[in-house]
């Protein structure tokens, strides 16, 4: 039992161990640059700017397991929307199949088109058990504010990937770490708000 235990030990501080830093909790993802569903250029940081985000690294618009987990985030987007959360799918199809893996779930969010693969080839995620649509290994991932990795899921199989349960209870966690106003009753809040400071207060002071 105990040889047992030990080699699970070993097995899971390897597969950490091949995990790009990027995709890890603590790690920061690349800010990169691609274009819209609609064709016009995002950077990941100028979408989530300083809220949390959810990206989802997606296999393509091919996939139905991709098409039920979008159902399901645009399903919960109208909570995202009022929690100031944000989100982004990054998928290697073309443009065009973009643009309609985008509409055909409904989604309300941008979706960034990277056909050359630059996303997987740079963080090591070639599903290679595909090598006839070579996509992304798919992941979810929860942001804090400058594209800092809270929790980060492997959807290869579909029951890695989060729920929409899952996802709240990250996002609580993320909130509530970035937000001075997360409890009213805080100390010293009521008092800086009386005295004219809103700088604790989220949506009181000028954004950049």
């Amino acid at each position: 039992m105990e040889s047992h235990s030990v080699t699970r030990t070993i097995e899971t501080t390897f597969r950490r161990a091949n995990v790009h830093p990027s995709l890890s909790p603590g790690g920061t993802f690349p800010d990169y640059q691609l274009p819209d569903h609609t064709g016009v250029r995002r950077r990941l940081s100028e979408i989530q700017g300083d809220d949390p985000m959810i990206l989802t690294l997606a296999r393509g618009g091919y996939c139905p397991k991709e098409h039920q987990q979008h159902l399901d985030l645009a399903a919960f987007y109208p909570k995202i929307a009022v929690a100031y959360t944000k989100v982004a799918t990054i998928t290697p199809d073309r443009p065009r199949a973009t643009q309609e893996f985008h509409d055909a779930v409904g989604a309300q969010w941008p979706f960034l088109s990277d056909p050359h693969r630059t996303v997987q080839k740079d963080l090591g995620i070639e599903e290679y058990t595909d090598a006839a649509d070579n996509p992304m290994i798919p992941h979810t991932l929860v942001l804090s504010p400058g594209l800092v990795v809270h929790t980060s899921y492997n959807g290869y199989w579909f029951w890695g990937r989060p729920s929409t349960t899952e996802l709240w209870q990250d996002l609580r966690t993320v909130t509530r770490n970035i937000r001075p106003d997360w409890d009213l009753n805080a100390p010293g809040l009521r008092e800086q708000w009386e005295a004219g400071d809103r700088s604790s207060f989220y949506g009181w002071t000028p954004r950049s």
